[in-house]
């Protein structure tokens, strides 16, 4: 056998669709692409709303205010601070950082118009969140006439900055700090009119 014979005709064809029935139906054969591309954009509409209109998560709190996350503590009189002079006492403070951001001592002052004040470390210096520093802090007697002689609460003004505000605030450093202040006052007048 060769297999010669009439090609046979092995496409399949499809059946014809069914032509739909009633007005709208009708209609919606005709128009069948334009309902489909209203629907798909009534879709992504919807769904954009819904995304935009969606629950937003609340902003956490704000960082505290940078007076109210740390604590400037009296230690003690600062002995042997290099580089000081006739008139020259220091007194040893402790930064402690509680919470939030970094904070920034950019100045530290006091009210007395008789004595200046340097730090070391020199402002501005940064204190990191749940750390401590400790500050030598030297206080240099211009005129003894303007310097008090037994100041009851004496206080340190600090500026502090951190992400939230920049503050001045006074720290008031207890009755050891007036207590070592007025002795090293009266020691430094004592040599100078001396």
């Amino acid at each position: 056998m060769s297999g010669v014979g009439p090609v046979e005709d092995t496409v399949v064809r499809e059946a014809p669709r069914p032509r739909p029935r009633g007005r709208l139906a009708l209609r919606y054969d005709r128009h069948r692409r334009t309902v489909l591309a209203a629907a798909a954009l009534v879709v992504l509409a919807g769904g954009g709303y819904l995304y935009a209109s969606r629950p937003q998560p609340r902003p956490g709190p704000p960082p505290p205010y940078p007076s109210q996350a740390i604590d400037l503590v009296y230690l003690a009189p600062a002995t042997g601070s290099p580089g000081t002079t006739a008139g020259d006492f220091g007194f040893t403070v402790l930064l402690s950082v509680r919470s939030g951001p970094p904070v920034t001592v950019t100045r530290l002052t006091q009210p007395y118009d008789g004595l200046s004040v340097a730090s070391s470390p020199a402002a501005p210096f940064q204190t990191k969140s749940h750390s401590t520093r400790k500050i030598i802090v030297t206080l240099r007697v211009t005129e003894c006439e303007k310097a008090p002689r037994n100041p009851g609460l004496p206080f340190l003004d600090v500026t502090l900055r951190n992400a939230r505000a920049i503050e001045s605030h006074s720290f008031i450093l207890g009755t050891r700090y007036a207590r070592d202040l007025s002795r090293a006052l009266e020691v430094a007048c004592s040599n100078d009119s001396g």
